[in-house]
């Protein structure tokens, strides 16, 4: 007889908790869609996780938006190398990222001034 009384409090607490939960998550949505939180996280989903911004780069690199390319890549060979000889790889990917997207930027800039 315990055992039946038993599981039956088991039975109703765990129903409990279920509707609890599914509560506590929808007014967690409901609150990142207030905040514009569900908004921001499909904007990152979106662009991915291997874009980096130009601020981003041009820091990783340390060079300034007036760099020239010249710069840029004299740096990015550096850090790479010296990356390469620590045995760093996730620096060495960083650094690579950074020069992908600061290449992008001066392709793009080069392209929007020869078009004029």
């Amino acid at each position: 007889m315990a055992a039946k009384v038993l599981a039956q409090l088991i039975i109703v607490g765990s129903g409990i908790m279920a509707r609890a939960l599914v509560q506590a998550y929808r007014q967690a949505l409901a609150n990142a869609s207030k905040t514009g939180v569900a908004q921001e996280a499909v904007q990152n989903i979106r662009r991915g996780s291997k874009t980096m911004a130009e601020s981003e780069a041009r820091q990783i690199l340390g060079v300034t938006e007036n760099s020239p390319w010249e710069d840029i890549v004299q740096k990015y060979d550096n850090l790479f190398e010296q990356n390469a000889k620590n045995g760093s790889f996730y620096l060495q990917s960083k650094v690579h990222r950074a020069k992908e997207c600061l290449e992008a930027v001066y392709q793009k800039n080069s392209q929007g001034t020869t078009a004029d």
